[in-house]
Formats: structure tokens, C-alpha cells, sequence
């Protein structure tokens, strides 16, 4: 249990190292340029969620960030103390004539723990909780068949829910990109966190991450 714990507690020690700095001061939406959409799911913690992503064809940005709860522009310490409502999650910015959201949503399957709405992997609480958040009801349909093809080949019902987009906010600038910028910091809470044992254990060779 101790040993867990530490493991958790990787994430916000790693954080408080950081430069401090405020989420971005207004999330509202842009427009979306012709050509580009838009996606954000919860899978844990999102330095993971982000690396997932990232170097997936067609996709051109991923920002880690909050959403799903009622308090604005939180801060991560906000978050993560539960005081918010929020889940850490991405917003993915794609290429749909490269990409479609169908096989972004087959990737986030195979990088997340479906049963576990609890948290994910050693990250544990309400913060941690899976989530796809659609922004219409065409990626709402998507979302549910999916899962309805996740829980058939399991044989058991998923974990992770299925919400309406709520505002986004950024985090922290020192949070984007974190695998990238903090390799070693990075790769030792990951494998701490034994999130690609436990990918593996489901998806087997279909398994994302590292």
C-alpha cells in the first residue's frame, strides 16, 4: 500500500517541482479551421493520455487540461484536491480526412483500463476517472458503439462514461508536453504506475503505450 501511494503521489511531486503558473485564463472555444475537429477524452492521468496521442497520424495538437466540473479556470492543485468536479482529461485537435474520430476512439480503448471508473492505473479518486466527452450526437453514437464493442468482446460492461463536452480549460503551461520535455521523469512514473503492464494484460498485442 505504501508502496502505491508513493507511486500516486509522483504525479503532484513532480508538479510542485514545477514552475508555478495559472491555466490558461479563458478556454472558450475557437472556431475550428476547415479541415480540423475536435475531441477530448479522460484516461487517467493527462501527461498519458497527451503522449498517447500525440504521434497518432492525423493528429495536429493535444493539450492537456480539465473539464467536466463547475468551477473556472482551476488551477491543477484545485484539481487534484478534488475541490472542482473536474477530471483531467486531453483535447485532441485532428485531421478527419486522416483520422477519423471512429479510430481515435479505437485507440483510447486500447490505452485505457475500461473497467476501472474509479481512477486509472495508481492514479486513484474522482480526478483520474475515465471519460468521453462528445460535442454532438454524431460522436455520441460513435462513443456508444464502442463501448458497446468493448463490453461485448470483454463480456462486461465498461467504466467509462459517456458525457456531454463541458468547457475545457488548459493546464498549466509546465503540464503540455510533459513526456517530451520531462523524459526520464516521465517514463519512470509510467512504468511505476505499471500502465502498460496492465494495457497488455488486456489488449494483449493490440495494447497502446509504450
Amino acid at each position: 500500500m505504501r508502496f502505491l501511494t508513493s507511486l500516486a503521489a509522483l504525479c503532484l511531486i513532480a508538479c510542485s517541482e514545477s514552475p508555478a503558473g495559472s491555466a490558461q485564463e479563458t478556454a472558450a472555444p475557437a472556431a475550428m479551421p476547415e479541415g480540423q475537429a475536435r475531441a477530448v477524452f479522460a484516461s487517467g492521468c493527462f501527461w498519458c493520455t497527451e503522449a498517447d496521442f500525440e504521434d497518432l497520424d492525423g493528429v495536429i495538437d493535444v493539450v492537456s487540461g480539465f473539464t467536466g466540473g463547475d468551477v473556472e479556470n482551476p488551477e491543477y492543485r484545485q484539481v487534484v484536491n478534488g475541490n472542482t468536479g473536474h477530471v483531467e482529461a486531453v483535447e485532441i485537435i485532428y485531421n478527419p480526412e486522416t483520422v477519423s474520430y471512429e479510430a481515435l476512439l479505437s485507440h483510447y480503448w486500447r490505452n485505457v483500463d475500461p473497467f476501472d471508473g474509479s481512477g486509472q492505473f495508481c492514479d486513484r479518486g474522482p480526478t483520474y476517472a475515465p471519460a468521453i466527452f462528445t460535442l454532438d450526437d454524431a460522436q455520441r453514437d460513435a462513443a456508444q458503439a464502442s463501448a458497446s464493442e468493448v463490453e461485448a468482446r470483454f463480456g462486461e460492461p465498461v467504466a467509462v462514461r459517456i458525457r456531454d463536452a463541458q468547457m475545457f480549460w488548459p493546464a498549466e503551461d509546465y503540464h503540455q508536453d510533459y513526456a517530451e520535455n520531462n523524459p526520464i521523469r516521465y517514463q519512470r512514473y509510467r512504468f511505476g504506475c505499471r500502465r502498460d503492464q496492465r494495457l497488455r494484460e488486456l489488449w494483449g498485442d493490440e495494447a497502446g503505450g509504450y
